[in-house]
């Protein structure tokens, strides 16, 4: 199903800034829907001509970009025939891997081919909660989750997902009372060649980074707005190694847009607040376009999806829908979100 949903009504905005001429770089969103169903999803990955999902009831599966290609199957765990909740989702060549919220976290690997599942990891515990996760390489991967001792919950695998261990909080900045994480849309990790970046919220709400694919960590403070229990970072992104953008808010007021988009130039060690008073409230997803050398950005949320030209200075709305949760670029104009019983994709032409 395809529609015309907006055009921009000024087509070119510029602006100067550092020597860089910012302008908007579409002028129409089509929009096309690719899975219609029963579920919750916020955690998309994108797979050449495929996004691989995972999401509520126990449900994960793929859907080909022209919504052709449709697979779906049901993970039920063993306690008690419970359906999971799926919010975080990775992967690397051969296999995708899907993690869930609560206890007991089961995390499963997929085979892209034949689709055998197999668990890879389990964690019990009243406080584990995992977030999101991300692969280096094929070989390496690193998931978090929330707090279960002083430090928030990392895991890792060197062996292509095989085998995944838990990171000593010996080796991890500790938490402050009340930060934890927020499993929005599975953007909580951001990695760039060996670096890391994780993202917490709530009470207190800062970046952990890594520069050795989590060996060491600094941790570094943000102003976005924090001091209770919904509020702070629920979505980041880094364009490179120096520029990244974080969105989120006050989940118990979504309609507030002062205090909840910060940007940074030199690696997540600084972070200012950008786009006071302007565009969305509370939201769960951002991404940089591709190739837009930083300034491009897509936000998601209760209030629609929002574009920046100017890395998050001003922002339009290009879509209407507010049941969307997280999104993904297949390219600099193919975006694919998904959230409440659906995916889509959105062209930008």
């Amino acid at each position: 199903m395809k529609q015309l949903f907006f055009i921009l009504s000024v087509l070119v905005f510029i602006g100067c800034k550092e020597n860089h001429i910012n302008e908007v770089s579409f002028s129409e969103v089509t929009v096309d829907t690719l899975l219609q169903d029963d579920i919750s999803i916020r955690a998309i990955t994108i797979d050449n001509d495929k996004v691989w999902y995972a999401g509520s009831n126990g449900k994960w599966g793929r859907v080909s970009l022209n919504g052709e290609d449709k697979l779906q199957k049901v993970i039920t765990q063993e306690q008690d025939s419970i359906l999971p909740e799926f919010r975080a989702i990775a992967q690397n060549k051969h296999n995708i891997f899907i993690i869930n919220v609560a206890s007991p976290a089961m995390l499963y690997k997929i085979d892209k081919k034949d689709g055998v599942v197999t668990k890879v990891y389990t964690e019990e515990g009243e406080k584990v909660f995992y977030d999101s996760m991300q692969f280096y390489n094929d070989k390496e991967g690193i998931a978090m989750g929330d707090p279960t001792n002083e430090c928030l919950s990392v895991i890792k695998t060197t062996d292509g997902g095989e085998t995944w261990h838990k990171i000593s909080c010996d080796a991890l900045p500790n938490v402050a009372e009340g930060e934890a994480g927020f499993a929005a849309s599975d953007t909580n990790v951001i990695v760039k060649g060996d670096n890391t970046w994780i993202v917490s919220g709530g009470k207190k709400s800062r970046v952990f980074y890594s520069a050795d694919k989590g060996e060491s960590w600094e941790v570094f403070d943000t102003p976005i707005v924090q001091g209770s229990a919904m509020t702070g970072i629920f979505s980041a992104d880094f364009y490179d190694e120096n520029i990244g953008f974080a969105v989120g808010g006050d989940y118990e007021q979504q309609n507030k847009n002062s205090g909840n988009k910060i940007l940074t130039t030199d690696g997540g060690k600084t972070w200012i607040l950008v786009g006071q008073n302007t565009g969305f409230g509370y939201a769960s997803c951002v991404q940089f376009i591709p190739a837009s050398d930083g300034y491009e950005l897509l936000a998601c949320g209760p209030a629609g999806v929002f574009y920046s030209y100017d890395r998050g200075k001003s922002w339009k709305k290009v879509h209407n829908d507010t049941a969307l949760h997280t999104l993904r670029f297949a390219d600099n104009k193919t975006v694919i979100a998904a959230g409440r019983n659906k995916i889509i994709k959105l062209t930008l032409k």
